[in-house]
């Protein structure tokens, strides 16, 4: 029987990781192991309802009305997640990490403060592995110029990125047996098969 964990795929934007958080989802459908799969900002149907405020081109919040808004989106899977935990292995595109990596090393808010109101909604629900994809500045910029459209958070400056791309390491570097570090510079398929081999002895199947 497989062991029914939490996955979060970090990182951001252009590194790949919500193609290999599908690519993982069509491998447990093929096995027929229950599993279910969520985004944040997302997942539930009022979380992507927030989502689409969120990541709007018009919305100009402020950096706090931003943090509120996306732990409001976690909110709303809080329920989603204790009804499935234990009984089906979760995936989850973005999660906890992102919020202290975009909010509190990007944008600069107290991370205490973060951490406060993200212990409060958890209670206790933590991810048990974590694939962190990083990607340099050339090919984030190559692979956001072909999407299709771009909302909000595919426009910030380079230095944001910079700075987030770093906070999520240095969230690796504290607990680094959690964390896989994906160099999504290098081919797709080469990391599909180290992210597959790593979740199948996850889940031990």
């Amino acid at each position: 029987m497989s062991k029914k964990i939490i996955i979060a795929f970090e990182g951001i934007e252009g590194t790949g990781k919500s193609h290999h958080i599908n690519n993982i989802s069509n491998y447990l459908k093929k096995k027929k192991i229950r599993f279910i799969k969520i985004r944040e900002p997302g997942g539930s149907v009022n979380s992507e309802k927030i989502r689409k405020i969120i990541l709007n081109n018009k919305t100009t919040f402020n950096k706090h009305t931003d943090l509120l808004l996306y732990l409001s989106a976690r909110s709303e899977n809080i329920e989603l997640i204790k009804k499935n935990i234990g009984k089906k292995v979760i995936l989850i595109d973005r999660f906890s990490d992102s919020t202290i990596a975009y909010q509190h090393y990007g944008m600069g808010i107290n991370l205490q403060f973060i951490n406060h109101i993200n212990d409060f909604l958890l209670k206790g629900i933590k991810v048990n592995f974590t694939f962190l994809n990083t990607v340099s500045k050339k090919n984030m910029k190559k692979r956001l110029k072909i999407r299709k459209q771009l909302n909000r958070y595919d426009q910030f400056s380079d230095k944001f990125y910079d700075k987030v791309q770093k906070g999520f390491l240095k969230i690796l570097n504290k607990n680094p047996k959690k964390y896989m570090k994906i160099d999504s510079n290098k081919s797709i398929n080469h990391n599909e098969n180290i992210i597959l081999d790593k979740v199948k002895r996850l889940i031990k199947i």
